[in-house]
């Protein structure tokens, strides 16, 4: 089976020590993951998470600076690259259309002081995240996370 590459452009959206999640439920199982999604040919990455965000949440952001980038090489039919973006929050688009995302069940702002214990996944973003908020250095690349892998939550 011949695999390709996909790039996905994630938002990192942070307010008053939280930052916004897209709340996901299969069963009994609840977890996060950043708002984002797939860049489409000839579009910027920057134009890619807005439009993500846009599409999934209903909300208007500004991408600033690429903070992170990680990696998904197996559990899925193709071999992710996940390029975060640190976002500023605009404001809600009224009357706005969402394509929500299978298992898809809301949003949440999570606090960030505790987000080593949260479920958001890929969890090596959990420490990540912390540092750079508090002013702490942190890691740009952060490799590959896959199924099976242990949490990161120190």
């Amino acid at each position: 089976m011949e695999r390709y590459i996909r790039n996905s452009a994630k938002a990192l959206i942070i307010r008053d020590g939280k930052m916004l999640a897209i709340k996901s439920r299969d069963g009994q199982d609840e977890w996060y993951l950043l708002p984002g999604g797939g860049q489409e040919v000839e579009e910027l990455l920057p134009d890619a998470v807005c439009r993500e965000v846009a599409e999934e949440m209903g909300i208007r952001v500004a991408a600033k600076e690429l903070v992170f980038v990680i990696e998904g090489m197996h559990g899925e039919p193709f071999h992710r690259v996940d390029l975060v973006f640190l976002c500023e929050y605009i404001g809600e688009i009224e009357n706005a259309t969402l394509q929500s995302d299978y298992n898809q069940v809301g949003f949440e702002w999570l606090d960030i002081s505790t987000l080593n214990r949260a479920p958001l996944y890929p969890s090596k973003l959990r420490r990540q995240i912390m540092n750079l908020y508090e002013g702490k250095s942190y890691q740009v690349y952060l490799g590959n996370e896959e199924v099976g892998d242990p949490e990161i939550t120190d």
